[in-house]
């Protein structure tokens, strides 16, 4: 079931995820080669928990920590930890999750690590480019996956390809909501867009193939061909007025 928020709720919503979007950029601003990922972590916790919020990926399904810290061939879900130091060259996606009054914000970002070669920083541009191409399509009366489809022409026309086997989703009381929001497919399909829906949109675009496995640790999810992999996510509203990016700082 679609659950649309009211004006009180799309507020708290905002609240939510704008804790989200700051902990996301001081992150940012902390990467850089010699950290490790499991800092980044605490850093984060300790930020949310400042905030009055809670971190929506601890203890979710398992997952051991307050972040997703994924590098160069990680696509999504990466445990921090102290054993992984980021490298000169490295590209690192982070993705931050937060409870606040009820209702969770998510966002994404890849971020390089010192300085990165010309062919990541396009695939990092690319990606990030997708997800705003994705978040024009937001719009009352059109479908979610007018959303998708805008997503992987952009992807594609570079190049690139994009992951299957994971999907953006519905948010708001609970971190996963209905509707799915793949990052693929042809436009005109899927449920309706309607004021007061809110999409957690979220390309993962590869180098390479878009072929994944999934790890050990059975979280972390890698390339197959071991490209590399990144992530942007941010959660949208759906307003008369057109798109509402509640986790983007104004």
């Amino acid at each position: 079931m679609i659950v649309c928020k009211g004006k009180l709720e799309l507020d708290k919503m905002r609240e939510a995820n704008l804790i989200v979007a700051r902990v996301l950029k001081h992150l940012g601003t902390l990467v850089r080669p010699g950290i490790t990922t499991k800092e980044l972590d605490e850093v984060a916790e300790a930020m949310i928990l400042e905030a009055g919020g809670t971190p929506a990926f601890k203890g979710y399904q398992g997952f051991p920590a307050s972040v997703c810290t994924s590098i160069n061939d990680e696509i999504v879900h990466g445990i921090p930890s102290h054993r992984r130091v980021l490298k000169e060259g490295d590209i690192l996606a982070i993705d931050v999750g937060v409870c606040y009054k009820g209702f969770y914000g998510d966002s994404a970002a890849t971020f390089p690590v010192g300085t990165v070669s010309p062919a990541l920083q396009n695939l990092l541009r690319v990606t990030k480019e997708s997800l705003y191409e994705g978040i024009t399509a937001v719009r009352v009366g059109n479908r979610v996956s007018d959303i998708s489809a805008r997503i992987q022409r952009h992807v594609e026309a570079h190049g690139f390809s994009v992951v299957r086997e994971f999907v953006g989703h519905g948010i708001g009381k609970a971190l996963h909501e209905e509707p799915q929001v793949p990052n693929f497919g042809e436009p005109g399909r899927g449920p309706r867009l309607v004021e007061g829906m809110v999409l957690a949109i979220e390309p993962m675009v590869n180098s390479n193939g878009p072929q994944v496995r999934i790890l050990e640790d059975n979280w972390t999810a890698v390339t197959v061909d071991g490209g590399y992999s990144a992530h942007f996510e941010h959660s949208v509203a759906v307003t008369e007025n057109g798109p509402w990016i509640l986790s983007e700082l104004n």
